[in-house]
């Protein structure tokens, strides 16, 4: 899904943000997108190796109401609009083994309630993995997320666009220390897409593959995940991918074919053991399987499929 003019890994790169490639913005690319009106199989494939999704939504019922809103009008229309307790269901019925619920605090002073909300649900369900979330800047930030850890939250999820900060921005330096003093990580959508006019700084303002690297520079021991295969500086994250081994990338909504780009191939062939599985489930507008059924198909070998698809997240999350 990457429109990269160049595939030589080898190539100079004076600067990650300067790509070659057009950005989704000059090839016409903008949110509100359509809905896909595409078949959804059953259940996982029983020929497919153990799945987690390492990229599923849980928010309490106001919260989640409130993002269907703002995603129908200014995002793409929601497929599945099911609370947290049908979401969970949903998947483990259909034999996906594990999800990852993240979440994120869009103002000051809800992420306790957010933490407490999935540390509830992680509790009652085994095979939900939560991660906490804060409000970068706002009073207390790291003792909210002790607080997190302290629930048995496995790591923290951050939103530079509804957040509205830049990955190397200077509130951000205690967050990252206190992920890493904890040996958590963090999954921060520091891609610049998909991005709307909506949100409340312009993404690629904020967002730029080399930012992340300083922050990886700055922090060496901070674990840090960038969803959306790092969209749409697909070529300028796999490069970051062969250079740092404190970073992962999952796969959300950029191998499935929605946006109209070509399938961003590299990080996958690169280090497929730093690539993991995700949706954005429930918040997605085609069937919840599409993905994993393009995945399943791209040929990769049995051992890179198997992590992919799960013992990535397992590992990276310490729940092998």
């Amino acid at each position: 899904m990457t429109a990269h003019a160049h595939d030589d890994a080898d190539a100079p790169v004076p600067c990650l943000a300067s790509s070659p490639a057009a950005t989704w913005r000059e090839l016409g690319i903008q949110m509100p997108m359509p809905a896909l009106a595409d078949e959804e199989g059953p259940r996982v494939d029983p020929g497919l190796p153990p799945v987690v999704d390492a990229h599923v939504h849980l928010f309490p019922e106001r919260v989640f109401e409130a993002v269907w809103r703002w995603f129908d009008r200014y995002g793409w229309p929601i497929r599945y609009k099911l609370h947290t307790p049908q979401v969970v269901s949903f998947l483990l019925s259909r034999g996906v083994e594990r999800v990852v619920a993240l979440h994120y605090a869009h103002k000051p002073g809800m992420a306790r309630a957010l933490n407490a909300f999935v540390a509830e649900v992680a509790k009652a369900e085994p095979r939900v993995i939560g991660l906490g979330t804060v409000y970068p800047g706002e009073p207390g930030a790291v003792g909210i997320l002790e607080e997190a850890f302290a629930l048995g939250l496995k790591g923290v999820k951050l939103h530079c666009h509804v957040q509205a900060f830049a990955p190397d921005a200077p509130q951000l330096h205690e967050l990252y220390e206190a992920c890493a003093r904890a040996g958590k990580p963090l999954v921060m959508h520091s891609g610049r897409e998909p991005s709307s006019a909506r949100y409340p700084v312009d993404p690629y303002q904020l967002c730029a593959a080399e930012r992340v690297e300083r922050v990886l520079k700055d922090h060496p021991t901070l674990k840090l995940c960038v969803p959306h295969l790092g969209a749409d500086e697909f070529d300028a994250y796999a490069r970051l991918l062969e250079r740092h081994d404190t970073l992962w990338l999952d796969t959300t909504m950029a191998v499935g074919g929605y946006f109209p780009v070509p399938l961003p191939r590299k990080a996958l062939e690169i280090r497929p053991e730093r690539i993991l599985y995700g949706t954005d489930f429930p918040n997605i507008p085609y069937a919840w399987d599409r993905e994993l059924r393009a995945l399943a198909g791209l040929g990769l070998d049995e051992a890179a499929l198997a992590g992919v698809l799960g013992t990535n997240a397992l590992s990276l999350y310490a729940e092998c």
